[in-house]
């Protein structure tokens, strides 16, 4: 089980990737504004951020940013826009998704970076 901020300036989809990532185990935190997001992570900790890249108030950059920041936290951008996610300036995600994605696809993913991301906190 881990700790995921996942966010998403619509509302639905933000509830939708919340519950996917909870039927898979984990402890999912939504936001649905790279400020609350950011806030989010300055006040928490959380093991793996699933952000959308255009987001009403901001990019996902400075979503990207701010999880980078706090130790490398495994970032999944899932955007329609990820050629220009993909193309922005540092740092970059660990992965990026083209939306619509299939739930099992992200479940799949963010396990596999969270694996990393432990095997390497421990190494």
């Amino acid at each position: 089980m881990a700790r995921i901020l996942c966010v998403d300036d619509e509302p639905n989809v933000v509830t939708l990737k919340c519950a996917i990532l909870e039927a898979a185990g984990h402890v999912v935190t939504a936001s649905t504004s790279a400020h609350d997001a950011i806030e989010k992570l300055e006040s928490s900790s959380y093991d793996a951020v699933v952000t959308d890249w255009r987001l009403g108030d901001a990019n996902g950059r400075t979503v990207v940013q701010a999880a980078k920041a706090r130790s490398g936290t495994p970032v999944v951008v899932v955007s329609g826009y990820v050629a220009e996610a993909f193309q922005a300036a540092e740092p970059l995600a660990d992965l990026y998704l083209e939306k619509p994605v299939n739930a099992q696809e992200l479940v799949t993913i963010v396990n596999e970076l969270l694996k990393t991301s432990r095997a390497v906190s421990r190494g």
